[in-house]
């Protein structure tokens, strides 16, 4: 079936960097704990804002955030992340610019204990929820699942991880398969869902 926009899923839009992130990003499952450290980062960003924003500014964010690497983030000063805010590149707020950091150090902590990415998993048993809404108004904005990871992150110490933000970072990491079900990419993601080994 040819991708058009009629079949996509219809949050995506026409803009030609959206639908690339729809394509190639949205949904697949990812597995490493630095990207899911990096991208729980930029949905806090997000809040209050939609994604297109933080996605037109994420190469911003990477570049003032040392890659979102968590060991040099939690190094950053507070004068470091005073410059950060004069950079208009990135969304100049001071709480959500300095919870990069304090997420940085709530990462190091889970780290200690367990890794990052088998700590967040485990919220979904280990591999993707395969869900099979064929309407936007079926998917949910939140679950018990991002209800859970968001109070277990907010107790380690991260902050911008309420259980709306959380869920959008599920669906975009491929912890849930909330592509629509007419959508070119949900048997895509249904795949590499069903094939997933968390490394």
């Amino acid at each position: 079936m040819p991708e058009t926009e009629s079949t996509r899923c219809p949050w995506c839009g026409s803009a030609e960097d959206y639908v690339a992130y729809h394509d190639r990003v949205w949904g697949r499952p990812v597995s490493d704990s630095r990207e899911l450290f990096a991208k729980l980062c930029l949905d806090g960003q997000q809040a209050g804002l939609s994604w297109i924003t933080i996605l037109r500014k994420q190469a911003n964010y990477e570049r003032i955030f040392h890659g979102l690497d968590p060991q040099r983030c939690a190094a950053m000063t507070d004068d470091d992340l005073e410059t950060a805010l004069q950079d208009p590149g990135i969304v100049r707020n001071r709480l959500k610019v300095f919870s990069i950091r304090r997420n940085a150090l709530a990462y190091m902590r889970i780290e200690s204990e367990q890794p990052f990415n088998q700590f967040l998993w485990s919220f979904v048993g280990g591999s993707p929820i395969q869900n099979c809404f064929s309407r936007f108004d079926q998917v949910p904005t939140q679950t018990p699942e991002s209800e859970a990871m968001s109070k277990a992150l907010r107790k380690a110490g991260f902050t911008f991880v309420g259980p709306t933000i959380v869920y959008a970072f599920m669906q975009a990491v491929g912890m849930v398969n909330d592509h629509l079900t007419g959508c070119p990419q949900y048997e895509v993601c249904q795949h590499l869902g069903e094939t997933f080994v968390l490394t």
